[in-house]
């Protein structure tokens, strides 16, 4: 069964309407709040440790490329589940596999990265 083109355009519109409000979202979370008018009051500043800075540092990184290697673990399995036999469908689904691989095998290295990284600077 050969795909159409107006079915590669309802996968496309359906990958859009995931990632735009994905987008939104990230957007949003990105940008900074709005400062408050300031009170008078002394503000002391509390600075984590480098060990604490490195450990949450990891624990973001490993999140984020967690999560970016499963959405593109998802869409290999769309790709190939969709592929019909097209064979730049299936290279399509390959990439999109091995990609996913590649992010789960950094975020089992962010951990080491990062202590590598906190031995250089000191800590």
């Amino acid at each position: 069964m050969s795909r159409t083109p107006h079915h590669t355009l309802r996968i496309r519109r359906l990958v859009l309407r995931v990632a735009a409000p994905l987008a939104g979202v990230g957007l949003a979370l990105a940008l900074p709040h709005a400062a408050f008018a300031d009170s008078g009051a002394t503000v002391q500043l509390a600075a984590n440790s480098l060990p604490v800075v490195i450990a949450n540092l990891r624990a973001w990184i490993m999140g984020i490329l967690a999560a970016i290697a499963t959405l593109f673990l998802v869409l290999a399995g769309v790709y190939w589940a969709t592929a019909g036999g097209d064979p730049s469908q299936v290279d399509k689904a390959k990439l999109a596999l091995r990609n996913a691989l590649i992010g789960y095998g950094l975020a089992v290295l962010a951990p080491v990265l990062l202590q590598v990284l906190q031995g250089i600077v000191g800590g």
